[in-house]
């Protein structure tokens, strides 16, 4: 097992990295500080890891909420489920949640944990890559918005991240594939080796080989952590953890939610902001190939949806959470491993960015 910590003063926390950790109940236990325990989860992790996770629970009053599956269930009515649970459990503030699945269950009992009586702790279990390596870590938690995603929640850090590798091998190749387009996310934005070591590993990371998987969840952990631990409310740095998610989002939000996976958008619209950036005369053609080329091996979409318009795109991101003041900042590419955000572009610029022919781009790469 590996130990990386979360370093925020009397916030911090441990992620622990590692093959078979939720049948460790001694990791949980040294976290939770009081008698009772709500699992939450959903319907699709729940028949692989619920009854194993309640084991190592053993000597805890454990109640379990079990919510549908997927994005689009991120709401307030699929929250209102777990205060409902909570409160037929007459759970108290003592009480730990347990956040165990990908992206969305952790949002969701995050958020569920900062407001429940004004805030009770909880523990984050993600069972998918994209979870494991982006959203569990830095305490970022919340529900969608139908006008956009993310919109509504709360910075609440977990107690705890358990990172159980092996879990992984229970998920889909499309949930992998769009897990990588978060690890390949931080080679671009700060970690230009990394972009090496996955070019020369991403086959290696798609069959499921442990040793490479393990490295690429530690080395993208490390990376948010340190993120996190110099800007937690994303008042400066961290935003740049956010590279092609505000084309992402617009594309999450104007197909529906769940229509494409968070990674899949986060893809596509990393290609966007490489556009941007090689428009912009930031990063070279050659930059912008080579990363392009990366998300395709990874199996990842690498063209934005064919039925999204310019404006589309643009009435979205107009409630983007990075606009302030009612300008629209974009986190773009000064070179490969440096991201900046910036509202220094022209409309041009952009507009051009969101007409550029990226099916013809992409078979041109392929």
């Amino acid at each position: 097992m590996h130990t990386l910590h979360v370093d925020l003063g009397e916030r911090s926390y441990p992620i622990y990295i590692g093959e078979q950790l939720i049948d460790r109940g001694e990791l949980l236990s040294r976290h939770i500080r009081g008698k009772q325990v709500a699992i939450i989860t959903n319907d699709t992790v729940a028949p692989l890891y619920l009854e194993r996770l309640k084991r190592s629970l053993n000597g805890f009053a454990i109640a379990s909420v079990v919510l549908p599956d997927g994005e689009a269930h991120k709401n307030w009515q699929t929250l209102q489920l777990i205060f409902d649970g909570l409160l037929q459990a007459r759970h108290d503030r003592k009480t730990t949640l347990i956040a165990l699945g990908g992206g969305v269950i952790g949002d969701m009992a995050g958020f569920a944990a900062a407001c429940y009586q004004r805030g009770v702790e909880f523990i984050q279990i993600p069972t998918t890559l994209l979870s494991q390596v982006d959203s569990s870590v830095g305490g970022k938690t919340g529900i969608n918005h139908p006008l956009g995603k993310n919109m509504v929640g709360a910075f609440y850090q977990p107690q705890a991240v358990l990172i159980d590798t092996a879990t992984l091998n229970t998920l889909p190749p499309r949930e992998l594939s769009a897990g990588l387009a978060e690890v390949i996310k931080y080679g671009l934005i700060c970690d230009e080796p990394f972009l090496g070591w996955l070019e020369d590993h991403v086959e290696e990371l798609r069959e499921l080989d442990s040793a490479a998987l393990k490295e690429a969840i530690g080395r993208s952990c490390a990376a948010k952590a340190r993120v996190v631990g110099a800007d937690e409310r994303e008042t400066g740095v961290r935003a740049t953890l956010n590279l092609g998610h505000t084309f992402g989002h617009a594309i999450e939000t104007h197909q529906g939610y769940g229509a494409w996976l968070h990674g899949e958008a986060v893809s596509a619209g990393t290609v966007m902001a490489l556009e941007m950036s090689q428009r912009l005369g930031w990063i070279t053609a050659a930059d912008r190939d080579r990363a392009i080329r990366l998300l395709q091996r990874a199996g990842l979409p690498v063209v934005p949806p064919s039925d999204m318009s310019a404006d589309d795109f643009m009435r979205h991101m107009a409630v983007d959470k990075k606009v302030l003041d009612g300008q629209l900042r974009l986190v773009l590419l000064r070179r490969l491993g440096e991201a900046v955000v910036t509202s220094d572009f022209s409309s041009d610029a952009l507009e051009s960015t969101l007409r550029a022919d990226y099916g013809a781009m992409a078979q041109q790469l392929a």
